[in-house]
């Protein structure tokens, strides 16, 4: 009997889907997005020995759903759609792909700053409706912009860097608040508590993990802190931010626009004020999907899941709940 796999989304990378077949895995697929109660099905179905969780919840009952299931490979970085506290409680083995789209995140955190700053998204509009510049346009300039990343681990390292290439003067900080205050550092960087970056950023990005002390973390204080006419970055997790409070400070125009990867509820309802707001440049949480990264994580969880069902050995940085 083959070993049969879970994947809450619509497809896998073919070089996952053969390093699957190769160890007599067979891989079934699921529409995007699937509600947990749709996996929980699906995994019950099919009494799933993997799950290669993409999209959709997995909670603990999705991991009761069978009784065969060893493993919940997370095919990406974050974890939030995973229930680790069930997982644990299960003695249930979680990984993830450390790394696997961290280039691909940083470069489209660096073209949601280059759209925002140079108001691609309604000068583009205004040529296809077949207008063209009007009198008083003046886009910005990106050099000289100071950047503030909530964040430091390897993405926002790399955004750093290609900032810092286009002149812009880069602070980080930790929300934990562990961070060294004020002290620069050999790559150009300054570290600084989250108060004072909030102050002193025109440009803030954010690139830390979604958790119980970060939920909400960008909330109406946070944004009144902001200087008037900050834009704010998300390629992190939606639940980061108050969704109310930004659209809020928009509305007011003390943050002069947002570009947002993510939302704290995906997909967003089709009547989401943010959706369409007019200093909104929004995308469909896709900052890590290129064909490369899509190929990694693909690699990565496949082989997690050999190596859970075949008695091989789980690289140890991509263990999240470590199981029997």
């Amino acid at each position: 009997m083959p070993f049969s796999v879970v994947m809450t989304a619509p497809e896998l990378a073919p070089e996952a889907v053969e390093k699957l077949r190769a160890a007599d895995c067979q891989v079934h697929y699921m529409r995007p997005f699937p509600s947990a109660q749709a996996v929980a099905d699906e995994v019950r179905r099919r009494a799933a020995h993997a799950i290669i969780c993409r999209q959709g919840r997995v909670t603990g009952a999705v991991m009761d759903a069978s009784p065969n299931l060893r493993i919940v490979a997370r095919h990406g970085v974050g974890m939030d759609e995973v229930d680790l506290e069930a997982a644990r409680a299960r003695n249930l083995l979680v990984t993830r792909a450390p790394g696997s789209n961290t280039r691909a995140v940083a470069e489209h955190t660096m073209a949601l700053i280059l759209g925002l700053t140079k108001d691609l998204v309604a000068l583009s509009g205004t040529v296809a409706q077949g207008g063209w510049r009007a009198p008083g346009v003046k886009l910005r300039d990106v050099g000289g912009l100071r950047l503030g990343l909530v964040g430091f681990g390897p993405i926002g390292q790399i955004v750093a860097r290609m900032a810092t290439a286009m002149d812009m003067n880069v602070a980080a900080c930790h929300p934990s608040g562990m961070a060294r205050i004020g002290i620069p550092a050999g790559d150009g960087v300054t570290r600084l508590d989250l108060p004072t970056l909030l102050a002193r950023s025109d440009v803030l990005s954010l690139h830390c993990p979604l958790l119980p002390e970060t939920k909400g973390l960008i909330d109406a204080a946070a944004l009144a802190a902001l200087p008037p006419g900050a834009l704010l970055i998300n390629t992190a997790r939606g639940g980061l931010v108050d969704e109310v409070a930004l659209l809020a400070a928009l509305e007011s125009c003390h943050i002069a626009g947002a570009g947002l990867d993510l939302f704290a509820d995906e997909p967003p309802a089709p009547d989401h004020p943010l959706r369409r707001h007019r200093r909104v440049l929004c995308t469909p949480h896709v900052a890590g999907v290129t064909a490369s990264s899509m190929r990694t994580m693909g690699v990565m969880s496949a082989e997690c899941v050999v190596a859970a069902l075949t008695g091989g050995v789980v690289p140890a940085e991509r263990i999240v709940v470590p199981g029997k």
